[in-house]
Formats: C-alpha cells, structure tokens, sequence
C-alpha cells in the first residue's frame, strides 16, 4: 500500500499505448471499445457532466462524469440493486474534489432508488433480474474509464460489489483497484465471486454492514485473494452497500466509514 499506483501498474503507459480512441493493444485485444464521449465543457471539481455509453450488446448505459483537476485515477462507481447513479450523488464530488474523476452509471438492473429515475432501465423497458446481464455496462464504463488515461478504480455496491471481482477478472492488467460495499456471493453461480477473487493480484477494499452475516461475507472473498494490500474494514455503525457513506442513511457511522475508504485510496495514490 506504499506503493503508488504509478509504480504498481503500467495502466498509464497502457492507456496512452491505445489512444484517447481505447482501441485494443496486447493484453487489452479484447477490451470493448469505448462509445460516448463527455463533453468537454469547463467544469468545476466535483460538477456533473452528463455521459451515454453503448455496451457491447447495444445497451445505451447513461451516466454522470465528476471531472478532477490533475486527476490521480478513475474510479467507476457502480449501484446496487432498484438503485442508479443518484447513489453517488454525494460521494462523487467528494471523490472528485479528492483527486480523483468519477464516472457513476445507470445499470440496466436498477430501480428509482434515492429519489432519481434509472435512465438505463428506461431505455430497455424494465429492469433485468439477472445481475450478471449487468456486467456489460460495467464493461462499456470500464472502456470508457480507460480512455481517460489515468489508473482505472472499479467501486461495487451490493451486487454490483460483486460484478466488480468478475469485472477485474476478466479485464486483467485494466483495473488497478477495487472497493466493494457489502459484496456477496448475489449471482446464481454461488461461487463465482470468490473464484474471481482468487485470480486478482490487485490491492483490495472490502466493507459491509457489521452484521455478522455481511462481514463473514466479505471475509470470505477477500480470504480468496492472492494481492498485497487488501483490507477487510468492518464499521462500527454501517449500513448494506455504499449507502454506508451516505449520511442520511447511516447518520451515526457515514463520516467515519468515509474516511476509512479515502484512506485507502490515499493509499494508493500517494
């Protein structure tokens, strides 16, 4: 966790290596490319930029971009379920202000949650029950993230927080890190998870609500990986995914749960 992300991953080297297009080379050949590009209008830190993506089985995915100034990384802030982007609606722009750009998407497995509409599921009618169905619009976020030219951050929230491990697993040498918020073994391969945990060499963040139920959870993916610098952060006042950063939703343990997820990225970064 000394390292800096620089120092452990050649992601920037990489990402120049295929051009602001994110066009495939080496390692990368079967990357989905990337679609739909912000724009490039002058942004404060932290302010929103509207962003539509198009997943590999034509999905439109729509999203939010939180721009940094001399951004340090990429991080890719994925709901959980019933939920959309609104849930990074205050996590983001701290993120942002932080150093670090942060793209929040729609899935097409979402819902109305925190008071906002899913766009995703709009477009395509309803939202699917399959989680792993969602796993291309992590995939078109993570084409995208990489034409940002900065170390790419995957963050999971519920089930999300468990298509990230297969996401990082099947993208080997694009993600340089991983947060997941109350991961789980949610897919109908119930060991899934922890079989693509097993494959990541990548520094690791996991946290939970701290029933016992959810922390064991956790446990026991993240005893799976093989990585240096993995933490298991198990809060005294939390709540079920990243709403556990969310004050409004966990008043009594938000601020400290935040900080312990931005110690670990300062970790990283440096």
């Amino acid at each position: 966790m000394t390292k800096t992300l620089t120092a452990l991953f050649a992601l920037p080297l990489l990402l120049a290596a295929c051009g602001s297009s994110g066009g495939p080379v080496g390692a990368d050949a079967n990357a989905t490319p990337a679609s739909g590009v912000p724009e490039e209008a002058a942004a404060t830190p932290g302010e929103a930029q509207p962003v539509t993506l198009t997943a590999a089985d034509g999905v439109t995915v729509h999203g939010l971009y939180y721009p940094a100034d001399e951004a340090k990384a990429t991080i890719l802030l994925f709901h959980q379920a019933g939920s959309n982007k609104a849930e990074y609606a205050t996590i983001a722009p701290t993120l942002a202000k932080a150093g670090y750009n942060a793209l929040a998407i729609d899935q097409r497995s979402g819902g109305d949650m925190f008071g906002a509409s899913n766009a995703t599921v709009q477009g395509i009618g309803s939202s699917t029950e399959d989680y792993v169905a969602a796993l291309p619009d992590l995939e078109a976020a993570l084409a995208w993230g990489r034409t940002k030219g900065e170390p790419v951050i995957v963050w999971g929230s519920s089930y999300s927080a468990a298509l990230v491990f297969l996401l990082a697993a099947k993208h080997p040498g694009e993600v340089a890190a991983l947060l997941a918020f109350s991961p789980g073994e949610y897919l109908t391969d119930k060991q899934a998870v922890k079989r693509a945990a097993a494959s990541l060499k990548i520094p690791l963040f996991v946290t939970s609500a701290p029933d016992r139920e959810e922390v064991d959870a956790a446990r026991s993916i993240l005893s799976a990986a093989k990585g240096d610098g993995n933490q298991q952060y198990v809060p005294e006042a939390g709540v079920h995914g990243s709403s556990t950063l969310i004050a409004a939703k966990n008043p009594d343990g938000a601020a400290r749960n935040r900080t312990a997820a931005m110690a670990f990225l300062a970790g990283l970064t440096g």
